[in-house]
């Protein structure tokens, strides 16, 4: 929090417009949609792995929303083949990573390309678009001022705190990431969880992709195009260690305000969007060293305790 107000007196300073109220709701909607991805990613942070292809499932998702819907499918028969395109690309990436052995990072890698290239191939390389004042109300409506979006978000964010910290699935994909062993050596098999948990990823970038294929009215191919840095530096960020074994949903959607108010300066100040992509490495990379000097400092303390 002090971090936020930091930022935010800079920029009040720096832009008379960053503290009006219009400017504060279109940070909150911006936040919206990622804050759902980077909730998506904490999980499987937590599991001791990461998902470089959730931007290629937004796209996806996205495109097979766009194709039921001109197809005459309807709005919910819609929405659900994109969830379920979603939680599908999530579960074969948990399959795969978990029978093959194949490090997470390869897996999710190929299937980032290889969803990519499904809808270039559905698409033809062009957008999709024009779906009706019905379905743009799930990315444009409003409730109390505020997208429904963002609602959405909230609620999904409380859900995943609640999942993660108060049941036994939540507990046993956090030890998934910490110590696998010991899973399996209370008899526990650990394909589901790595399995469900990578669904879960799955579903949260399905979610997404409704989100902003119905915000622009348009499905593209190249839709979701580096989410997935900005999901992993706000985790990260959010003190969620890179190692997993832990979780932090409230850091992560800190992080995820801090980065959205961070965009949003930025654009006041007239500065270039390149800067921005440049910012959100910069910052990926400071939370992967200190999260890697406090995983180093915790070794050293507890191998100094049982020394002792």
């Amino acid at each position: 929090m002090i971090v936020i107000v930091i930022i935010g007196a800079f920029l009040t300073i720096k832009s008379e417009y960053f503290l009006t109220p219009s400017n504060l709701i279109n940070i909150a909607d911006s936040c919206g949609y990622r804050l759902i991805m980077a909730v998506g990613m904490t999980f499987i942070m937590a599991s001791g792995v990461m998902d470089l292809s959730a931007g290629s499932t937004v796209s996806l998702a996205g495109v097979i929303i766009a194709w039921m819907l001109h197809a005459g499918a309807g709005i919910p028969l819609s929405v659900v083949a994109g969830l379920l395109t979603g939680v599908t690309a999530g579960a074969l990436n948990g399959l795969l990573i978990h029978y093959t052995k194949i490090s997470f990072f390869i897996i999710t890698l190929a299937m980032s390309g290889m969803l990519r290239g499904i809808s270039l191939i559905i698409t033809g390389g062009r957008p999709i678009t024009r779906f009706g004042a019905a379905f743009m109300t799930i990315g444009t409506g409003r409730l109390a001022g505020i997208q429904i979006s963002v609602w959405i978000a909230v609620i999904l964010t409380l859900a995943a705190a609640v999942i993660l910290n108060c049941t036994k699935w939540g507990s046993y994909i956090k030890t998934l990431g910490s110590n696998p062993e010991a899973l399996r050596k209370c008899g526990i098999g650990t394909a589901g969880y790595r399995i469900s948990v990578q669904a879960v990823m799955g579903l949260a970038a399905a979610i997404t992709a409704v989100i902003i294929t119905a915000r622009l009215n348009s499905a593209e191919p190249n839709a979701g195009m580096d989410m997935e840095l900005d999901a992993i530096t706000a985790v990260a960020m959010g003190g969620t260690p890179i190692t997993g074994g832990k979780a932090c949903i409230s850091g992560t959607m800190l992080a995820v305000i801090i980065l959205g108010i961070i965009r949003n300066g930025l654009t006041l100040m007239s500065i270039s969007s390149d800067y921005q992509q440049w910012i959100t490495g910069f910052l990926l990379l400071i939370s992967v060293l200190v999260s890697g000097i406090r995983i180093k400092n915790t070794r050293q303390n507890t191998q100094e305790k049982e020394n002792e």
